[in-house]
């Protein structure tokens, strides 16, 4: 599957513009943690943009979440490692996290809310004035963007990154896709 399918499929399944916007953003990080991690760039992407693609109807059933879309994406045939890391992003079922893959969509999902929430509070709400050094200082703030699970991201570890490489190559990853966005 290309981008361009797994677009329209993300398309036919996501009808949140907010949810829409996320797994692209997702996608972003993943491509470039992929460049950073001499990683496959494309099968990176795809993880990232179809992650969530089962979430409009799981939203209430988070045991569910995730499973469904590995279900969804094994069934068209993506390849198991793809399915797996989709799966596992979703802690709740209580799977093991094995390969880069998996780890790398584990930390990236949480770290486009978090990055999101930075860009929002802004004056101008864009992405291009937003510097490491706020994500930092945003990152010790619990209150801040409660939903961007901080332990998710540190799990970055795994993948042989501190966060602040982690958090400099997500932020530069989104400010590609900025307008695309719409931040």
């Amino acid at each position: 599957m290309d981008r361009t399918e797994a677009l329209e499929l993300l398309k036919e399944h996501v009808k949140s513009e907010n949810l829409f916007n996320h797994s692209l953003a997702v996608e972003a990080i993943m491509r470039g943690l992929a460049q950073h991690l001499e990683e496959d760039v494309e099968r990176f992407g795809l993880a990232g943009l179809l992650h969530d693609i089962d979430y409009d109807q799981t939203a209430d059933e988070p045991m569910r979440h995730s499973a469904v879309g590995a279900a969804m994406l094994e069934e068209i045939g993506l390849p198991e490692d793809l399915c797996y890391a989709v799966k596992v992003h979703n802690e709740a079922h209580g799977l093991p996290r094995r390969s880069v893959l998996d780890h790398a969509l584990y930390a990236a999902d949480p770290a486009s809310g978090f990055i999101t929430a930075a860009a929002l509070i802004r004056p101008d709400k864009q992405l291009a004035a937003v510097e490491l050094k706020s994500l930092r200082k945003r990152f010790k703030e619990r209150s801040f963007a409660r939903g961007a699970n901080r332990e998710q991201m540190i799990c970055c570890s795994e993948l042989g990154m501190d966060l602040d490489t982690f958090l400099e190559v997500a932020l530069q990853s989104m400010k590609k896709i900025a307008d695309e966005i719409g931040l």
